[in-house]
């Protein structure tokens, strides 16, 4: 590894106690830097606070903290060797490759625009690396060479001989159908290899869909068609990106045993998840991609599939010492207190039915205070979609029944790229406050906007363009925000970030947010209630009144028949193996997702 010279001091909060150090001798002692400017002060809450653009790394307040609680860390910096890949000149560059084992599901976490899909396809043989050699034609055996000695140049140099046969499952799988054509059941035949065909259409329920047309599948059905295709290849080596985006979370439990029922000896597997709940349980080892989104990115590992996602959570490398996110991911082990203030008229809407052919949805009578935020679960299919448009007044109920609201703002399931710039999407939603920096402190830079300002929408990946979805229905002065499914594409801190967004929206303009999602971290942090949709999908469905979080993920929970353990270092939800000890202990207590009070 290159070194990395950037280094700065990190408090730990839960050590230090500046009431019995005796002058706070961190900030006594910090050697003046930039023009006199101390690199550590008192913050108003009465712990010193390290300015990060100012601190040189010194370690004197390392050696004069009575409490052990600063250190030092590097920051993320490109290394001096290692360079895999270079695309061009200023380009984005990739450092090191993760690596495949038999027998072995490897897991692959980190940002977008970090290199994780290069890597895939490096590894899929579809991107010969460069080595940054960037006037030079690449050679994939001289390229193995390179990793002597390691896991990598068997692969590679198997790989250049074509002994390596993959099957690649891509990440936007609402691109199938401009390039697959035909009957569900006629494109999975064509591509199984012998006797898989009816245990991939066993195992991703396509029994009913198999004489439907590809091009009429939902985001759900086309994940499970795409999955179902790449397990039923003939191959040695699966690479599968993203395979939970729209499937809800029976469905992606269901497709990680899938993936899982495939190993054997001679069979590898590579996948990239955001849902760190099916990553945990899909996977046995992860690697860590650092660095800079869209300029540089950074390889770490293997880590055990626990370690390796708590590190990703703590944004730092304890076997690197480095700090790659200044902020931690932290977990509500237990729900919030559901008492909420009722500061203004509840938003009511009465019992009511939608019917279409082949399906009714009943919904219950229920009520939103201002400054909920009601996370929306359910099976795929169960009517979900159908409530928010009802409340958007897209649909009216077979009474006739229409929902009176001053304003509202609505983020559809799939958002449609248009011919217009970011900059302007945003700055017609959000009116004079674009220009004000507190719009741009609460939406465009936690939701990473800066550098898609001047972008056409035209442009953009999947991920990009839910951002700016996401960002358009928050930035519309409303009443009411209906927001379906916004998690899709994004990665685990950009999920994080648009939480925070969406809570802070709600408390601070009194609003009413209906979020519809299958990720339990999006639904964890964001929620203040919870809304259970049951019934038999594309059958019959029934929309229970908003009830707190605890009942809400006991009683979903209970009907998908999974329960939840927290990890003891940052609280995340792991799923449990079916019939483990805990399982059925979590069963048999009523306790399925948060832990006992």
């Amino acid at each position: 590894m290159g070194s990395l010279a950037l280094r700065v001091a990190v408090l730990d909060r839960d050590r230090c106690d500046p009431r019995k150090c005796g002058g706070q001798p961190c900030i006594r002692f910090c050697p003046p830097v930039r023009n006199g400017i101390e690199a550590i002060k008192m913050g108003g809450d009465g712990f010193p606070v390290i300015l990060e653009p100012l601190c040189i790394g010194c370690g004197i307040c390392v050696a004069k903290c009575p409490f052990e609680a600063i250190t030092i860390v590097n920051l993320p910096q490109e290394l001096e060797e290692d360079l895999v890949h270079q695309y061009g000149v200023n380009s984005f560059r990739l450092y090191r490759l993760p690596y495949l084992e038999d027998g072995s599901v490897i897991g692959v976490i980190g940002k977008n625009g970090i290199g994780k899909s290069t890597a895939i396809q490096v590894l899929a043989g579809q991107l010969k690396p460069n080595l940054g050699k960037l006037e030079e034609e690449a050679d994939l055996e001289e390229v193995a060479r390179y990793f002597r000695g390691s896991i990598l140049q068997d692969y590679l140099t198997r790989l250049a001989r074509g002994e390596v046969r993959i099957s690649y499952k891509p990440q936007y799988i609402e691109k199938i159908p401009r390039v697959v054509k035909g009957k569900v059941g006629e494109v999975l035949r064509r591509v199984s290899a012998p006797g898989m065909y009816e245990k991939v259409v066993e195992m991703f329920e396509l029994g009913h869909l198999l004489e439907r047309d590809v091009e009429v599948l939902s985001g759900g059905e086309l994940q499970r068609l795409a999955l179902a295709a790449c397990l039923a290849r003939e191959a040695n080596t699966y690479l599968i990106d993203e395979p939970s985006s729209f499937l809800d979370i029976r469905q992606r439990f269901r497709a990680a045993s899938a993936i899982r029922s495939i190993l054997r000896r001679g069979v590898r597997v590579m996948t990239i998840d955001h849902d760190l709940a099916v990553l945990d349980y899909l996977s046995d080892k992860v690697f860590v991609f650092y660095g800079r989104p869209g300029v540089y990115g950074i390889v770490s590992g293997p880590f055990g599939v626990r370690e390796g996602i708590n590190i990703f959570l703590q944004g730092y490398i304890p076997s690197e010492n480095v700090r790659f996110r200044e902020e931690k991911i932290v977990f509500q082990v237990r729900p919030p207190s559901s008492e909420m203030e009722e500061g203004g008229a509840p938003l009511e809407w009465p019992e009511m039915t939608k019917s279409y052919d082949g399906f009714r949805l009943e919904v219950r009578a229920g009520r939103a205070l201002q400054g909920d935020v009601v996370g929306i679960v359910g099976p795929n299919g169960i009517g979900k979609t159908t409530f928010i448009k009802l409340l958007a007044g897209l649909e009216r109920s077979d009474e006739g029944y229409e929902l009176r609201f001053k304003s509202m703002s609505y983020k559809p399931q799939h958002p449609e790229p248009r011919d217009a710039l970011v900059e302007q999407v945003l700055r017609d939603a959000a009116g004079r406050k674009f220009d004000s920096d507190l719009y741009r402190s609460e939406v465009i830079e936690p939701l990473g906007l800066d550098r898609l300002l001047d972008r056409n929408l035209m442009e953009l990946s999947g991920g990009e363009l839910q951002k700016v979805a996401v960002a358009e229905a928050l930035s519309r002065d409303a009443e009411i925000y209906l927001l379906d499914e916004p998690s899709a594409y994004l990665d685990v801190e950009e999920r994080y970030m648009m939480t925070r967004v969406l809570r802070r929206v709600a408390r601070d303009r009194k609003a009413y947010v209906f979020l519809v999602d299958h990720d339990l971290m999006v639904l964890d942090f964001a929620s203040t209630r919870l809304m259970v949709f049951t019934g038999e999908p594309g059958v019959h469905g029934v929309a229970e009144p908003p009830t707190d979080l605890r009942s809400g993920f006991n009683k979903f929970l209970k009907d998908m028949g999974i329960t939840f353990r927290r990890d003891p270092e940052t609280g995340r939800p792991r799923a449990n193996k079916p019939g483990s000890q805990l399982d059925r202990l979590q069963k048999q207590e009523g306790e399925y997702y948060y832990l006992a009070a």
